[in-house]
C-alpha cells in the first residue's frame, strides 16, 4: 500500500473523536489518574513505521505487522488500530485491538461502532482492555459520535470487551506465533 494521505486517511468517526481528544490528567495528592491516556494520530501510523516497531515488540524481523492499521497511542507506548483479519470488510468493520508495551494483547471491540461506545462510556483502549468494567465518567461529545455512526449500539463496556473477545478468542495465540 502506498503511504498517501488518502491511504492513511482515519475513518470520519475517528477524525471527529480526534478532533475533540481525550483528557487525562494525574493527581499526585490522591495518586489516582482521571480521564483516559490516549492520544490518536492525526492519520493511521505508516506501514514502514509499523513494521519497524512491530518488528521490535515481537523480537521477529520476519513480521511487518501489515495485518494492522494503528491509529493511536498511550504515553506508556501501547498502540491501537484495527486488525484486519475480516476479508472484504471495510475498515471500520474490522476488530480494534489493543497491544501493550510490556506485552499485552487484547481484542476490544468488533469494530469502530463498539469501539466508539466504549470512548462513550468513558474509556479509553488501556482502560478497556484492562478493567472495561472499571467506572468512568461519561463522554457526552463521544457519546453524540457513537449515537451518529453506530446508532442504538451502547451497551456496558464489560460486555462490548466480552463480545469481542469471545468472537476472537485466539488472537494472543496469533500474536504468540509471530514473537520470537
Amino acid at each position: 500500500m502506498a503511504d498517501t494521505t488518502a491511504d492513511l486517511a482515519l475513518p470520519a468517526a475517528l477524525a471527529e473523536v480526534a478532533g475533540i481528544g481525550f483528557e487525562w490528567e494525574y493527581d499526585e495528592e490522591t495518586d489516582e489518574d482521571r480521564g483516559c491516556d490516549f492520544q490518536l494520530y492525526p492519520q493511521f501510523e505508516a506501514p514502514d513505521r509499523t513494521a519497524w516497531w512491530w518488528r521490535l515488540w515481537t523480537g521477529n524481523p520476519g513480521v511487518d505487522g501489515g495485518e494492522f492499521r494503528f491509529f493511536g497511542t498511550t504515553g506508556a507506548g501501547d498502540y491501537t488500530g484495527f486488525w484486519l483479519t475480516r476479508p472484504g470488510a471495510e475498515i471500520t468493520g474490522q476488530p480494534v485491538v489493543h497491544i501493550g508495551s510490556e506485552g499485552e494483547r487484547d481484542v476490544i471491540a468488533r469494530d469502530l461502532g463498539d469501539l466508539l461506545w466504549l470512548f462513550a462510556a468513558g474509556l479509553g483502549p488501556g482502560e478497556a482492555a484492562n478493567d472495561p468494567g472499571a467506572s468512568a465518567e461519561p463522554n457526552e461529545a463521544f457519546r453524540a459520535i457513537a449515537e451518529r455512526y453506530a446508532p442504538g449500539r451502547g451497551r456496558p463496556p464489560a460486555e462490548i470487551v466480552a463480545a469481542a473477545q469471545e468472537e476472537f478468542p485466539h488472537f494472543s495465540d496469533l500474536i504468540d506465533g509471530m514473537c520470537r
